[in-house]
This record gives structure tokens, sequence and C-alpha cells, in this order.
């Protein structure tokens, strides 16, 4: 990026809208160029290296978003800036799924235009310090199915830009496990991190508590208060259970999303500030937008970047490894160091866990508390977890850690099975490659 100003390309079939941008922003200190189609677009960029392209959508000859894909192969670190009306926002949004930096809204208006670069420029400009240079990120996301793995690449891969991200899962699959990945793995790692359940507040509070308050706004309010947003401010905010948010937040929190302002309650100051915002639900949003209880220009601005964590089922080669983990966190929060037996291991892995990680964690903190020796036995499992003639004796206790745990239990269940691979790794609830996998791993021969 040149100092004292960008290289611009503006694409509008409109020329009017051309030379109005083109004035504007020269005046600005950028070097302008334009193009009359998406086509010419395209050409331009081939011509010579721009720092950013500000794009309308809909052109004749090739539409924007076709250009936009010719543009990121041509160029990946020029930045893409749509222009869209309102009725093709979410064709806005695909946009950005594709690698557009931000959208704005017909009829332009040059200010907001003006704040989408301010952020591009300040998102592309700073140079990491020695120590941030280094910084490389530790993922607190426990897995290493091939799911899981997708769900960190994806965290990591959205971290460095400054699109909303929404994350979807089942309750308990660990969406703010996720957040944090995204802010430890992106330029706002030294910021705050601001968690926010939107359904453990009371309604009547949650606008205050997300945008705070003027003394007096209500009863009760005998000074001041910053809200998350304003805590938040360069660093990130997670909105936990968004989809249980009011129309008049939905409608607050879209603007904000929108143009980076707020009011807070009672005032009349506009507020501005630089927040990544990160939301999750375990709600069907979409259903939710079309039986009217969410707004979908709000579902079309958070579902920029969607990351869905399976459910733990369906990632049961992830079960040994986060017994291992809850395993050893007890034994560091002050229990005494405990293992599994093979068969309380064997119940561990064939449950469906509806409650996902957090389910399983619950469960390993009960067992560790219940029983008394080294080792943990199926009674000292949920009710729910063994069958009623469930027992454990000592003697059957054949492992001292998770892996040979594991491979006893592979061993068990393909002499049950006859060797049959197929058939195992059903039993096991994982997939047959994997299976063949820890077979090679464990050195298991047939």
């Amino acid at each position: 990026m040149e100092s004292g100003g960008l290289r611009i390309l503006i694409v509008d079939d409109q020329s009017s809208v051309r030379e109005l941008l083109k004035a504007v922003l020269e005046s600005d200190g950028h070097t302008i160029e334009t193009a009359a189609d998406g086509a010419k677009g395209v050409d331009a960029l081939e011509a010579g290296f721009h720092d950013l392209v500000v794009m309308d959508i809909r052109m004749p000859h090739l539409d924007g978003v076709s250009a936009l894909e010719r543009m990121k192969a041509i160029s990946p670190d020029t930045g893409v800036i749509m222009m869209t009306a309102y009725a093709s926002v979410e064709t806005a949004v695909r946009a950005m799924k594709l690698g557009a930096f931000d959208y704005v809204t017909k009829p332009i208006d040059i200010e907001e235009v003006r704040k989408v670069i301010a952020r591009f420029v300040g998102e592309s400009s700073p140079e990491p310090n020695e120590e941030e240079a280094h910084y490389e990120p530790s993922s607190e996301i426990i897995g290493a199915s091939a799911a899981i793995r997708d769900v960190v690449e994806m965290a990591r891969q959205v971290a460095d830009s400054d699109a909303t991200v929404l994350v979807l899962g089942e309750s308990g699959t660990g969406k703010e496990l996720v957040a944090h990945e995204v802010h430890r793995a992106s330029p706002r790692v030294r910021k705050p991190f601001v968690a926010v359940n939107c359904s453990a507040i009371p309604e009547g509070l949650l606008e205050s508590e997300l945008f705070g308050h003027e003394k007096g706004a209500f009863t009760g309010a005998g000074r001041q208060k910053r809200g998350r947003f304003e805590l938040a401010a360069s660093g990130t905010i997670f909105l936990d259970e968004i989809g249980d948010m009011s129309p008049q937040l939905q409608a607050k929190l879209l603007r904000f999303l929108q143009d980076r302002t707020f009011n807070r309650v009672g005032g009349s100051v506009e507020i501005t500030v630089d927040v990544r915002v990160v939301a999750a639900t375990n709600r069907d949003l979409e259903a939710a937008v079309a039986e009217g209880g969410f707004r979908e220009d709000l579902f079309f601005r958070l579902n920029v970047v969607t990351i869905e964590i399976p459910p733990l089922r369906d990632r049961k080669e992830d079960i040994p490894l986060l017994v291992d983990h809850f395993l050893k966190l007890r034994a560091e929060r002050g229990s005494k160091p405990k293992k599994m037996s093979p068969k309380t291991m064997h119940l561990v892995m064939n449950h469906d866990w509806p409650g996902n990680v957090r389910e399983l964690e619950n469960a390993i903190h009960r067992a560790v508390v219940l029983s008394r020796g080294e080792t943990i036995f199926p009674e000292h499992l949920p009710a729910k977890l063994r069958p009623a003639d469930a027992s454990d004796e000592e003697g059957e206790t054949t492992g001292t850690t998770i892996r040979e745990m594991e491979r006893d239990i592979i061993i068990k269940t393909l002499a049950q099975t006859g060797g049959n691979r197929t058939h195992a790794a059903k039993i096991l609830g994982i997939s047959r490659r994997t299976l063949q996998n820890k077979i090679k791993e464990y050195k298991i021969e047939s």
C-alpha cells in the first residue's frame, strides 16, 4: 500500500457514480482509475496493481460477483468493496464469502464509503510489532477429527479479516471456544475479548448491558455506564444465543453492524467503536426469519462467514482426547490423577452425548469426584451411560493411559466382529479410515 493514499479502481456502469466517487476519493488523496463494467474492471486489474476495488454488483457483460472471482484469482491481496441496492444484500453477503472486504448500499452514502475504506486501511497498514510477529495461536479446541480440524482452520482463515462470523452448533459443542479461536488468531489478540450470553440476561437489561446507559436513563441508573461494546473496543465481542434477542435489540445491533455506531440508553450522543462481532446460536435462524421471529436484514449481516460445529456424536474419534484433557484438567485443579477402565471407556465411546462436549466434561468431573481409587469404573458414570448390569472388576483394568485404553477397546471390538473393520468402526462410532489409521498407529495385528 502506497503512503499518501491508495490506488483505487472504481467499477460501475453508471457514469454519475464513477465520477462522484472519483472526485471525492481523489480529494482524499487516493489515486483513482475507473471502469464501466465488470469485464473492463478485470482488464484494468490485470494491467496494473490496485490496493482496492470499489465495484457495483449489477452490471452488464460481467456482474460484480463474477468479476470479483476473477479479480481474486488475479490479485488475492487487492481488497474489494461491493456496492449494492438493498434488494441485493444477500448477493453482497455471498460476495463477502468469496473474498470481498465489505459492502455498501445504494444510493451511495459517501461517508459510509469513507468509513469502510478507513477500516480497510486500518486493517491493512499496521506492521506487527516484534512480539506480535512471533505470536502463534494455540488452539483451545480439543480434537483430531477431520471435522474439528476444519472448524479450527476456518476460524484461523477468517481471523485476519473484520468479517462478522456466525457460529452454529448444538448446545455444548463449544461455540465460545471457536469465537476465542477467531480472536486469538486475529490482529486483535492483544485487545479485549468480551463474551455476552444474550439469553442469560433479562430482556429489559440486555440493551443497557450491551450498549450502556446514561445517568438517569431509567430508575436505578444513578451513574453513566459503558456497555460491553465499548469495553470490547478494538477487540472482539462474542454474542452467544443471538437468536433469543428481542426485535428492538435486533434493530440496534443491525445499525451497529452497518455503521459501527450506537447510542447509550437514554443518550443522544452517537458513539463509534471498532469491534469485531462473532455471534452464535443453536437455533435455525433461517427458519426463525421465515417465521418472522428474526430480522432478515440482520441475518444477512450476521451470516457473512458461517462456522458450523458438528455434534460430538458425529466425531467420536475426538472422545479419547477430550477424556484425557478433562482428566488432566481435574488433576491440575487438585484431584488425584485418574484413569478409566476399558469397560468405562467403551461406555463413554458408545454414548451419543446429546449435551455434547459440555455433557462429557460434566460426566468426567462427576466420575472423578465419585471414584475413590485411581481408576474410574462404570458405576462412577451417570446412570444413563451404563446398562443395569454394568460392573467392572478391578482385575480387568489393563491400561494406564488413554492411548492404551483406546487400543484395548479397538482390539476387543475387532475380536467381537471377527475382524470386520467396517462393522467395528460402526460400533466404535468412527469412520473405517479412522479405524485403519488407529490400527496402524497402535500396531494392532490382524
